[in-house]
């Protein structure tokens, strides 16, 4: 009998075991906005995101491919299904416990590589400057490990981390997110996210 995250990890990653083309052929998914792929998203997992969001689903975390899989129903799936509305962010801080949790328990390190970037993404949506060091920290221990034909979209993230620390450390928390969560934007911030490449 399958575990009960192995459709949710197929559908994230695909089936393909060669890093080059999983980046490939999942980027899309990944890291496009798409309402097709919002909608498909919410469809297929949307109620395993309100589970997980309410707290549940606990006992996923006692093996490393279930422990990715409640990352992706806290912090990447509701992204999709829940875009530029609040709870895009509801699992944020739980996410977060998630994942320092499993990393103190080395599941990331069982994890073929490209699985482990949306362990260390949660590290990255942080809005503190410990979590965003330690993200800046993963990535590049990753992007060292790797090499090859694969390199390069681990170059890629790496850099992302460092361009979002970059804006934790400047303003203590990410601009783009003010308008959707309803906080005021200081004149700086305003500014800021005028400018190109300012909103991941």
């Amino acid at each position: 009998m399958s575990a009960p995250w192995e459709t949710l990890l197929d559908w994230w990653f695909g089936t393909s075991s060669d890093a080059a083309e999983v980046v490939a052929q999942r980027n899309g998914l990944w890291f496009g906005k798409n309402v097709c792929q919002d909608a498909d998203a919410g469809g297929r997992f949307g109620d395993l995101v309100n589970q997980a969001l309410d707290g549940g689903l606990q006992e996923w975390t006692a093996e490393a491919d279930g422990w990715l899989a409640l990352i992706l129903l806290l912090d990447q799936l509701p992204r999709m299904i829940y875009r530029d509305t609040p709870r895009a962010y509801a699992g944020d801080a739980r996410a977060q416990r998630v994942v320092r949790e499993g990393l103190e328990k080395g599941f990331d390190r069982q994890l073929p590589p490209v699985r482990r970037v949306f362990a260390y993404l949660v590290l990255e949506h942080a809005e503190d400057l410990p979590s965003q060091e330690r993200a800046v920290a993963c990535f590049r221990d990753l992007r060292d490990q790797v090499g090859g034909s694969v390199r390069k979209p681990f170059d890629d993230f790496y850099d992302y981390a460092e361009r979002h620390h970059a804006v934790v450390a400047r303003f203590g928390r990410f601009p783009h997110r003010n308008a959707i969560l309803g906080r005021p934007s200081s004149e700086e911030e305003t500014a800021f996210l005028r400018e190109p490449g300012s909103r991941f």
